[in-house]
């Protein structure tokens, strides 16, 4: 699978563009601010309709424009396809697949898949539990298109629900609306133990089957370390017991919403669900840090950024907090890696995109990935600066500046 074209209308900072791209590695070089990664952006809008920059489309449609466009022409198997989608700020947006109108846009993703590498990556190690959950959900939705509305369910039944908390909690306080709100509340009980659970039970399934690629992936980015230095678990907000199909987790869902509804009420959000989970990254470390040492690294997230730690076989602890910049840097290339290994299982190549990712590792770091991301089907990269792109990474240019693309033939 790989993009022969690319098309921009009012995307970003692109009033028009035009792309040819081919098969093997291509290189956007421009300095900041020139539109790069733009390019990058909207062949990975396509697959996710998301960005992973911004989370809303309105930064996405230029300025002054009342819509953005993003049309590309996809090999995949020999056969292309022209995949399109008309950003539309305030309503619905619009999908076409060579020209004919979808029913609705997210039914074109999935249709191409991308993994991107960017900067922002290392949120995924030191960020908050709802990074890593949308990383969870994404490849989810990557992998099995029609999770995107079991996930759009869920949002929607998750707002309804903490809306209805609210009122709840007020009519406690004195409102005549209590009776009735509590009657709605169950309704929406219901609803949350269903589409929570199928979102669950997919989420556990994931994290099982990514979970050997994440400790080779692991071993081959991080010096010295082997498979089973990093590992991945997840972590529910509700004891599961042995519930593990859909209609135990529904069960064991709804028990603990009933359990924990008087803290709901006092509160006013939703406190069990799949919206509360975590995903656990740990890292092996011989001895692990001293008391003092722990205790620092709770108060500051920060602390341990330095010299790689020896990952020995002893006792694991959490990434986030413990982990070295080296080691952090380490487990999110290692989670990116993963998640295209997984997805090459599946029978797809995906399109590996690059963002400015080479001027945040060190030397070896940049020559291992791009010595392990060589060989994919297509990868685009952008980079400050030529020199950035490691010379495994030779292949098609393109010079990015003053709004304008165009190919390096020198």
């Amino acid at each position: 699978m790989y993009v022969s074209h690319l098309t921009l209308h009012d995307f970003r900072s692109y009033p028009a563009a035009d792309v040819a791209l081919e098969p093997g590695v291509t290189a956007f070089i421009g300095r900041n601010g020139q539109g790069k990664t733009n390019l990058v952006e909207a062949i990975d809008y396509l697959s996710r309709l998301a960005s992973h920059r911004v989370a809303s489309d309105a930064p996405l449609i230029r300025a002054g424009a009342e819509q953005a466009i993003v049309r590309a022409a996809v090999v995949r198997d020999g056969r292309t396809a022209v995949l399109e989608v008309e950003l539309n700020p305030g309503r619905s947006n619009r999908a076409r697949i060579n020209r004919s109108p979808l029913p609705r846009a997210r039914d074109l993703v999935g249709l191409v898949r991308t993994v991107v590498f960017s900067p922002e990556d290392l949120t995924l190690v030191k960020g908050d539990p709802s990074d890593r959950r949308k990383f969870l959900d994404d490849l989810l939705v990557l992998r099995t298109p029609r999770l995107a509305g079991v996930r759009s369910d869920y949002d929607r039944v998750l707002r309804q629900r903490n809306s209805l908390l609210k009122t709840a909690g007020a009519a406690r306080r004195g409102s005549s609306a209590q009776e009735g709100a509590l009657s709605t509340l169950g309704v929406w009980d219901s609803h949350l133990a269903t589409t929570g659970a199928e979102l669950l039970a997919e989420r556990l399934a994931l994290v099982e089957q990514l979970r050997p690629y994440v400790g080779s992936a692991y071993a081959t980015v991080a010096r010295g370390a082997r498979r089973d230095d990093a590992d991945i678990e997840y972590r529910p907000s509700l004891e599961l017991g042995g519930a593990r199909t859909q209609p135990e987790l529904a069960e064991a869902l709804l028990a603990e919403v009933e359990r924990r509804r008087k803290d709901e009420l006092d509160r006013g959000i939703s406190l069990v669900g799949p919206h509360r989970d975590e995903l656990l990254l740990t890292i092996g470390h011989g001895a692990g840090p001293s008391a003092d040492a722990a205790a620092e690294a709770d108060a500051d997230p920060g602390a341990g950024d330095g010299e790689e730690a020896p990952t020995n076989g002893g006792p694991r602890l959490p990434v986030k907090g413990y982990a070295s910049h080296g080691e952090s840097w380490s487990f999110a290339l290692a989670l990116r890696l993963a998640s295209y290994d997984l997805l090459r299982s599946d029978g797809d190549d995906p399109i590996l995109i690059l963002d400015d990712v080479f001027a945040e590792l060190d030397t070896e770091r940049r020559a291992q990935l791009a010595e392990l991301v060589a060989g994919a089907e297509q990868v685009l990269v952008t980079a400050a600066v030529a020199a950035d792109v490691p010379a495994a990474l030779a292949g098609a240019r393109f010079l990015v500046g003053e709004g304008k693309v165009r190919r390096d033939d020198d």
